[in-house]
């Protein structure tokens, strides 16, 4: 069964669709969570080290491209729908999170949000919902995309190196890697939230005149 398994993905991976293949996941999962793309990017890379196939350079450059394109559409989404967002009674917080978060950091909240579950789509289609330049959206967004392309192909092509011989193990570790490191964003971040919601509000001296 498991080299039934590996036989097939070895198929798909040597294939020259692979690439359009995870462009289009990459792209799908800006607009449509949950398609599965930085396993299918990690798996590349998986193989990439295993067997030399797929190419992980141009892995990386089409899932990139894919990020970049899909993200671009969760923007537009935001941008056509801006108001049924804002009268939304569950997006009302997300607007005021997106608009502080952006106040505070600017552009740099997407390259944040792209390492975070659920954070990505939220963060574009709140960017366009709130008019932010799209300019500066793109600049900040071809960082987010480039950045995870590289970290997802590089975590699995980490993980094929080490088990060269046992694609299968590669998967395992890579994806436990990128589990390992999305759970310490999240406990770090839920650590920082409390610790801004305990901090008491400064008391202001009452003026003696």
């Amino acid at each position: 069964m498991t080299q039934t398994i590996l036989d097939a993905l070895h198929d798909v991976m040597s294939s020259p669709w692979v690439y359009l293949a995870l462009f289009a996941l990459a792209m799908l999962d800006g607009f449509f969570p949950v398609v599965p793309a930085e396993t299918s990017v990690i798996t590349a890379g998986v193989f990439a080290a295993a067997t030399g196939a797929p190419n992980l350079a141009l892995v990386i450059v089409a899932a990139a491209l894919g990020a970049f394109a899909g993200d671009h559409v969760s923007y537009a989404i935001g941008r056509t729908t801006n108001d049924r967002l804002r009268n939304g009674r569950r997006s009302r917080k997300a607007f005021g999170w997106a608009e502080r978060a952006l106040a505070e950091r600017g552009g740099l909240v997407l390259v944040v949000a792209r390492y975070i579950p659920g954070g990505r789509t939220a963060c574009t289609i709140t960017m366009g919902a709130v008019a932010y330049p799209r300019r500066s959206f793109a600049l900040f967004d071809a960082v987010a995309a480039g950045s995870w392309a590289i970290y997802s192909g590089l975590i699995g092509y980490v993980g094929g190196a080490a088990f060269e011989n046992d694609p299968i193990k590669g998967l395992l570790l890579g994806l436990g890697i990128a589990l390992t490191i999305t759970a310490v964003v999240e406990i770090v971040r839920h650590v920082r939230r409390r610790r801004t919601v305990r901090e008491p509000e400064p008391v202001l001296a009452a003026s003696n005149d």
